[in-house]
């Protein structure tokens, strides 16, 4: 932490604007990463204001905005606060909200003078991870090479810049998961997911034909018409209450809302279930271990039995809008041995997870596998997309086969690399773990004076990623508006956290207070 009050000065830092909290944060306090932030949180109008309604009268016969939450002047947004159009000034806290909004949890003051800490969903959808307007990354997209990739956006795949290697190793490369050393880039987590699944089926077919077999005359005239044996019966398996995109290949995968999936044709692909732990989980040893193996063994029966060959598995770290369900590292590790055993790619989906979110810089690091998963997607906080891979076998046999004009972008990728600069000079990550180490031993307290209201609080020892159920969920975010709180609820029961990689002991003890003044109310 005193590397981070040392580097300061160079993020602008006006000291004398941090005015140290009293009470539970009284020893949490550390100094905020942007000093330059206003010192406390300004709403002068409604919101949405005046001149946001006027925006959005102006947006509406063109966009879509039944999902808007508030417009926003980004030029005077800075690290965690956000701006709207009418000079409103919101403290972009933590994150969550169960329908589809645009920010994350953000502190606000009503014209009343009362305090809001909202929880919008997300950092712009949970993809913010080092606060608006950070000098350094302003610095990289005003750089002569952000510009340059900017007027001459490159076609990746047929003309990359001469430097795209070297940008490749020194960010997106850089940091990627141990026993990958390649990477396919892409334009967003679901093409991320999407182009995974091609490369797995690709390599699957490549095998079953062997290496430098050619295309038979039936293939290549059945493919056209959508037919087998050029168009192969194969399938993904996914797991209950995932989400792994909106595309189609993806959108098969994902089981999490039906509001996702109505109305759009899906693959026949199988789905396993996902471990229900019981919490706490020192409490719940035995059963916990007999339902993890249960889906195991489901896992492994669906691949023997399924009407076609499962080419992969995909799975998230932590199941996120399924209702932030974990598993233990056990089970994924168990996950990884059936896989290997049944000749069947591991993809791990770390679209949300990853990027530092759960006190490592990729949650399946917390698993200590023996072998490292097949692929490993990104998006989100790394503000571009790809997946990563090792095997050279998953890169298609001939060109043209996994493509597109672009194939990423290298300016997206120019800020990737400021990016993880920026974690690795404040040491990011391991602020997430201290600060979720934190705010969990201070959840664990409320749980055990509302043992009614907070139940299966999970999360622990993975940073910020925390989730809780409460049983009347609705009525509890209701009762925490009334004491100037708004949470968002995930899955039927479920609370949850999202906050950047700058959140902080100070900001989780502001929630924390909140929580437990509506806890003594409902």
């Amino acid at each position: 932490m005193s590397s981070i009050i040392r580097h300061s000065s160079r993020l602008g830092i006006r000291t004398a604007n941090f005015v140290p909290p009293r009470g539970r944060n009284a020893y949490a306090t550390a100094a905020p990463y942007f000093n330059n932030e206003p010192s406390q949180p300004s709403v002068m109008t409604s919101i949405p204001g005046p001149v946001s309604r006027k925006a959005i009268e102006e947006l509406d016969p063109v966009f879509d905005i039944r999902s808007l939450n508030m417009p926003c002047d980004y030029e005077k947004s800075v690290g965690n606060y956000l701006a709207d159009m009418d000079g409103n000034m919101l403290l972009d806290v933590l994150v969550m909200h169960c329908i589809e909004l645009k920010s994350v949890w953000f502190f606000l003051i009503n014209t009343a003078n009362r305090e809001f800490l909202y929880w919008l969903r997300y950092a712009q959808i949970a993809s913010i991870p080092v606060g608006y307007n950070n000098p350094r990354l302003a610095a990289a997209m005003s750089s002569k090479e952000a510009v340059n990739a900017l007027v001459n956006r490159p076609a990746l795949g047929n003309f990359p810049p001469g430097y795209w290697a070297s940008l490749l190793k020194t960010g997106i490369l850089a940091v990627a998961p141990k026993g990958l050393n390649q990477v396919f880039t892409a334009m967003a987590g679901s093409d991320a997911i999407e182009t995974s699944y091609k490369a797995a089926f690709i390599y699957r077919r490549r095998m079953e034909r062997g290496e430098g077999a050619d295309f038979t005359p039936r293939e290549i005239e059945s493919v056209m018409k959508n037919q087998a044996p050029g168009s192969p019966k194969l399938a993904i398996m996914s797991f209950r209450k995932a989400f792994h995109g909106r595309l189609f290949g993806s959108l098969s995968t994902t089981r999490s809302k039906p509001i996702h999936k109505l109305d759009i044709p899906s693959f026949d692909w199988p789905q396993a279930s996902f471990p229900q732990l019981r919490y706490p989980l020192e409490d719940n040893i035995e059963a916990n271990r007999e339902e993890e193996e249960k889906c195991l063994a489901e896992v492994e029966s669906l691949i023997s039995s399924w009407h076609c060959p499962i080419a992969a598995i995909v799975v998230e770290p932590i199941q996120s809008e399924g209702g932030d369900n974990h598993a233990s590292p056990t089970f994924f590790r168990g996950l990884r041995e059936v896989t290997q055993k049944k000749g069947v790619l591991l993809i791990v989906d770390e679209v949300q997870t990853g990027v530092g979110a759960t006190g490592k810089f990729w949650a399946h690091e917390h698993w200590d596998l023996q072998t490292p998963p097949d692929m490993v997607t990104f998006s989100k906080k790394a503000q571009t997309a790809g997946y990563y891979f090792g095997n050279p076998l998953l890169r298609p046999n001939l060109p043209y086969r996994q493509f597109n004009t672009w194939m990423g972008d290298p300016v997206r990728a120019i800020l990737f690399r400021a990016i993880i600069q920026e974690i690795s000079k404040h040491d990011l990550v391991k602020n997430t773990a201290e600060t979720g180490d934190y705010l969990y031993k201070e959840l664990e307290k409320l749980a055990s004076k509302f043992p009614e209201r907070i139940q299966n609080l999970r999360g622990k020892d993975r940073g910020t990623f925390i989730a809780f159920d409460t049983p009347r969920r609705d009525a509890f975010l209701k009762k925490m508006k009334t004491c100037g709180v708004n949470i968002g609820g995930s899955g039927e029961t479920a609370v949850r956290l999202r906050p950047m990689l700058i959140f902080q002991k100070h900001h989780a003890s502001i929630l924390l207070e909140k929580l437990e003044l509506a806890l003594k109310e409902i």
